[in-house]
């Protein structure tokens, strides 16, 4: 804390040279408030005491949507709302793992998201190994027939998070592929970094006229264990309960909210994260932290008074199970007059990069915004901003200017879809240095008249 103070005490003249905006919005004073930003805190607190898991489409998340009006009202915003939408809903049931032969012992597996179900009596087969997903996808179809693919990987932790796109395909699709080779099931070492013994959840999907079969993620140390099982040569049996269902349409929605901007031909700003979660922790990272980054930023810049480009939250429903929400929304307000987007979902560690996708004539608020995110530890990076789930969509529609403040992911894929995913993971300090950033892009973008249209797309 005193060396980011003395440092943004030295960037002051600097940043004030390169700022034409009033005090109340100067990012130096901004900075040093959400430094000692206890907002975020109180929500991330609140929902994950008070709500806790907040699965898609079912009761908890419900629930959610009235503590979030409820909260964004509290704090002042306006034209707080929620948007209902209908989908499909899974459910999980029973779970459970266990070597039959060579060497009797239970694993700790949890059902992935849209797997299909054993039945109350389960399902016992060989076990075919498989060391990568290339290894799944070169077998001969036909060869699975009535047994129980594994499929394993080498996730490692990365700053940027990486790593998940190499290594989660075989969540992604693993389960789908061996159902097209006649698998009756699948278990997969979870797509995570830690070697707790938590088995990490999340979605997979299954084409139009495959069957869901059984899929289940176990815990990193029982994967690890059971290649060496397979190491010693011997047939390997399993017995899977994995009972989840599928109960059909259910209601899910958008929390949305306003701080109104002073000149609307302006465009807004949209900050998205998403208020569902998985159901085995309290979603504290994933992603009740970046609701409350974002909301605190926007609070901050309430505090200095009215902004000129209005500023929309986005607290999105159902992502988790398929983005729903982010799609819901780019649905319903792709008239609406946005210029730009941005998104906070990958947890609450420190941000240590700046992305930008900004039409050229926006370079200089650009250089202006990563300037200013300098005394923060902050730095640029050269890959283009491409913004969240959430945003997808109407970043899509309107073609949007973009911008990404990353966070650190070292740690993230330790807790993500796990029930380690809890209030106690989130770092206070790291907490507020994303609202400390996140204010200072929003009050530079939010006071500036600069033409953000993108170039239409070829």
């Amino acid at each position: 804390m005193r060396i980011i103070a003395t440092l943004l005490a030295g960037a002051s003249a600097l940043l004030l040279s390169t700022t034409a905006l009033a005090g109340n919005h100067d990012p130096v004073a901004l900075q040093a408030k959400a430094l000692q930003d206890d907002v975020a805190w109180d929500i991330v607190e609140g929902l994950t005491t008070e709500i806790g898991p907040r699965q898609a489409g079912t009761e908890a998340e419900a629930r959610a949507r009235i503590w979030a009006v409820a909260k964004l009202k509290a704090l002042g915003f306006s034209n707080v709302r929620s948007e209902s939408y209908m989908m499909p809903t899974w459910i999980r049931g029973k779970e459970t793992a266990t070597v039959v032969s060579p060497f009797p012992q239970a694993l700790a597996i949890t059902a992935l998201g849209n797997s299909g179900s054993t039945g109350d009596k389960g399902l016992t087969a060989e076990v075919v190994y498989f060391p990568t997903l290339a290894d799944l996808i070169a077998a001969p179809d036909g060869s699975l027939k009535g047994k129980i693919a594994f499929v394993s990987h080498k996730m490692k932790p990365t700053q940027d998070g990486s790593s998940y796109g190499a290594f989660g395909p075989a969540r992604f699709v693993g389960p789908n592929i061996a159902a097209k080779k006649g698998a009756a099931a699948i278990v997969i070492r979870s797509a995570g970094t830690d070697h707790h013994r938590n088995p990490h959840t999340g979605n997979t999907n299954f084409e139009a006229g495959v069957t869901p079969i059984p899929a289940g993620a176990l815990s990193i140390p029982d994967a690890e264990n059971l290649e060496r099982i397979f190491a010693r040569g011997k047939a390997v049996k399993l017995k899977l309960v994995l009972t989840p269902q599928n109960i059909g349409q259910q209601e899910s929605g958008n929390v949305i909210a306003e701080l109104p901007g002073s000149d609307p031909s302006l465009g807004m700003i949209v900050i998205a994260c998403h208020l569902d979660s998985w159901d085995l922790g309290t979603g504290a990272i994933d992603d009740a932290s970046g609701c409350a980054i974002t909301t605190a930023a926007a609070k901050h810049i309430m505090a200095g008074g009215q902004p000129r480009r209005t500023i929309r939250l986005l607290w999105a429903g159902a992502e988790e199970v398929g983005i729903w929400g982010g799609k819901a929304y780019g649905e319903a307000h792709k008239g609406d007059n946005h210029a730009l987007a941005m998104e906070s979902d990958f947890g609450a560690d420190r941000i240590w990069r700046v992305e930008f996708n900004l039409p050229d004539g926006a370079s200089a608020l650009a250089d202006q915004v990563a300037t200013a995110l300098q005394p923060l530890g902050i730095g640029r990076g050269q890959q283009k901003a491409s913004g969240g789930a959430d945003v997808q969509s109407i970043i899509a529609n309107n073609n949007l200017a973009v911008i990404d403040l990353q966070q650190d992911g070292t740690r993230y894929f330790d807790l993500h879809h796990t029930p380690d995913d809890t209030l106690d993971k989130v770092d206070p300090e790291q907490l507020r240095q994303n609202v400390a950033a996140w204010s200072t892009v929003l009050s530079i973008i939010a006071n500036s008249d600069a033409d953000l249209t993108m170039p239409a797309k070829q």
